[in-house]
């Protein structure tokens, strides 16, 4: 017998089964209904709704399922439509009509609100711990790898030197930033709507926050048909879910550049790349490649949901089904995405030569030997007028800005047409400390502030990171 279906007289279309049905997903909150149905059977206990004995019976039938759930055995009914309706019968067939007052003051909509914010809440645990790890993964390589310099780049053009250290540190504050949004999210997702009815509250005398605090609940939700229809928690997860593949899929084109042998700053381990089923030689990143691509994804899934979102009116309607699929889709994909990198950076080769090398073209010290300029008195408009002369300089010579004589260095001092850049000129000082802070050394230790990649800096930075994680 249909659970809701007295006022009907005629049998659901098959077509109209088939297109509502949604325990093929929905039965992923199986164990967050069960923990919510124990909990709402023990405040109807509390409201004198249901005796002692049968209170006791109801959670025996649940928790029983809850085994079965756990072990896999539980055997669903798509006649059933939903994870809730199997649930109810598979408790009728434990323990027979007792079983018809588990629903007393209560509604699949508030039943399918509370059992998503429980899902979230522990999905959001579950991506906060993925996330440390990923950190974990880039801060050991930072330690172990993380002095090699390498161009840091603008415009993907060779900008300025910074360590490889620096560099990936910057993923682990994107991805502790992911790690922020989640628990933000978390926090206002952890309310319960359990009591809020169908749309205008339970007709019982409920104790709502007993039955919040046994699910761990911060509170109640303030507003019944809010409660049953609010699906922000979703938008925020899928957006937190969404910026963070954008950050993992950006650390993935660096390694799929990386391991180009046109670079060749990093090799991916057998284990974390792929063949060709054409050319022998090739050793691909795919793992790297599949995270853009499923990046696109999960945006995708964000815009959808907002989508479905917009044209609701107050309280549930039937899209709400829709939020799920996206939902469960999306947060899974971060999940193996975190694993699969964290991995994959975990058993990177570093060619630390390559990098230098690198970092050696395109005068990326010129700004650092402007700033030694600025230092010696000149306004850094006129310093950076004549580094750029010298890099010109450099340029046609085929050389360094650190191999460039002094006469050369004079004649553009001069040049710029300064009086304390002519003073500058004939001062024997400066092309040896120009030279100098030429080098790639000096121009990675010059960037001495909080935040920045000299050596000391980054070495504090790695320390507190570590610290934070535990690593």
């Amino acid at each position: 017998m249909r659970l809701w279906g007295g006022r009907f007289e005629g049998s659901t279309d098959g077509r109209t089964a088939d297109f509502t049905r949604s325990i093929e997903v929905d039965r992923a909150l199986a164990l967050d209904d069960l923990a919510g149905s124990i909990a709402h059977v023990h405040g109807l206990g509390r409201a004198g709704l249901l005796s002692t004995a049968e209170a006791d019976a109801l959670v025996a039938g649940l928790t029983g399922l809850r085994a079965e759930v756990e072990a896999g055995t539980l055997a669903w009914d798509p006649a059933l439509e939903d994870v809730h309706l199997n649930l109810e019968a598979a408790l009728a067939a434990r323990i027979g009509p007792l079983a018809g007052r588990l629903h007393t003051g209560r509604s699949r909509n508030d039943q399918v609100a509370t059992d998503l914010r429980l899902w979230t809440r522990r999905t959001i645990d579950a991506l906060d711990a993925a996330t440390a790890r990923m950190e974990r993964a880039l801060v050991d390589l930072a330690g172990r790898e993380g002095d090699a310099v390498l161009p840091g780049t603008t415009h993907v053009q060779p900008a300025q030197p910074v360590l490889l250290a620096h560099h990936l540190l910057a993923y682990v504050e994107m991805l502790e930033r992911d790690r922020g949004r989640l628990a933000d999210c978390r926090r206002r997702a952890n309310v319960s709507p359990l009591g809020s009815g169908a749309l205008a509250g339970a007709g019982y005398a409920l104790d709502r926050g007993a039955t919040a605090r046994e699910l761990g609940f911060d509170g109640v939700t303030a507003n019944s048909l809010d409660a049953v229809s609010d699906r922000d928690f979703v938008a925020e997860l899928l957006f937190a879910v969404a910026l963070a593949m954008v950050h993992l899929s950006r650390l993935a084109e660096e390694i799929t550049w990386w391991s180009n042998p046109r670079f060749g700053f990093v090799r991916a381990s057998d284990a974390f790349t792929t063949g060709s089923s054409m050319m022998p030689n090739k050793k691909n990143p795919d793992p790297a490649e599949l995270v853009r691509g499923r990046a696109a994804r999960v945006i995708g899934s964000l815009a959808g949901f907002l989508a479905l979102l917009k044209g609701l009116p107050l309280a549930y309607q039937r899209d709400l089904q829709e939020d799920k699929p996206p939902l469960f889709e999306a947060c899974a994909t971060l999940e193996a995405s975190l694993d699969v990198m964290a991995g994959m950076v975990a058993t990177l080769a570093v060619d630390r030569d390559a990098m230098r090398r690198a970092a050696g073209d395109g005068f990326t010290t010129a700004t650092a030997v402007a700033d030694a300029l600025v230092r010696h008195g000149l306004p850094f408009r006129v310093a950076h007028h004549v580094v750029g002369r010298l890099v010109a300089a450099a340029e046609r010579a085929g050389s360094g800005l650190g191999e460039l004589p002094d006469a050369t260095i004079a004649a553009m001092l001069a040049e710029a047409g300064d009086a304390t850049g002519a003073n500058l000129a004939a001062d024997p000082a400066v092309p040896p400390a120009l030279r100098a802070a030429a080098s790639l050394e000096a121009a990675v230790a010059s960037c001495d502030v909080v935040g920045g990649t000299a050596p000391g800096r980054v070495a504090a930075a790695l320390a507190a990171a570590r610290e934070r994680l535990g690593a």
